[in-house]
């Protein structure tokens, strides 16, 4: 079975019209016939692609409402583990350590740096990040003025618009 795509569609539109070319305009009734099928066969196949795409944004729809859920139940999951820790580490701080079964509670001493503020730090002691971008919106505001600026262009495209 030939399998119909819109590609194909395309092609033998496009070799319609050459045929239509060829014979300097003339439609016969076969050319007619043709385009008629060629039609109906674009109307049946963009409706196809249509439902496809609008069930694929259902379930992409579906996905993000999921990975915001799951995310949300992380964060809580954290927040109870956090909490949990702290009253653990509370005990051994009032109570010293001890030992259950074959777990050890205790403590382990380590050490972090707190900046309270960076700009007051010796330059030896900071790294500075730069990070330039592009200002698109004011690019394409001089460039539809009609200034020339090297290295920046207007690039049209065509998006699909469904009603």
């Amino acid at each position: 079975m030939n399998k119909i795509t819109l590609h194909s569609i395309k092609q033998d539109y496009l070799d319609l019209i050459n045929e239509v070319e060829e014979l300097e305009g003339e439609l016969t009734p076969e050319t007619e016939y043709k385009l008629k099928i060629n039609q109906s066969e674009l109307q049946s196949k963009a409706i196809a692609y249509h439902s496809v795409i609008l069930s694929k944004e259902a379930f992409t729809s579906t996905i993000d409402n999921e990975i915001k859920r799951l995310q949300a139940l992380k964060k809580r999951n954290n927040n109870l583990i956090d909490r949990l820790k702290n009253s653990l580490l509370s005990a051994v701080e009032t109570f010293g350590e001890f030992t259950i079964g074959t777990n050890v509670f205790g403590l382990r001493k380590s050490e972090r740096v707190e900046v309270e503020d960076v700009n007051l730090l010796p330059k030896e002691f900071k790294t500075i990040k730069v990070t330039e971008q592009a200002n698109k919106v004011e690019i394409k505001k001089a460039l539809k003025e009609g200034k020339e600026i090297k290295n920046a262009y207007i690039v049209k495209q065509y998006n699909l618009k469904i009603k």
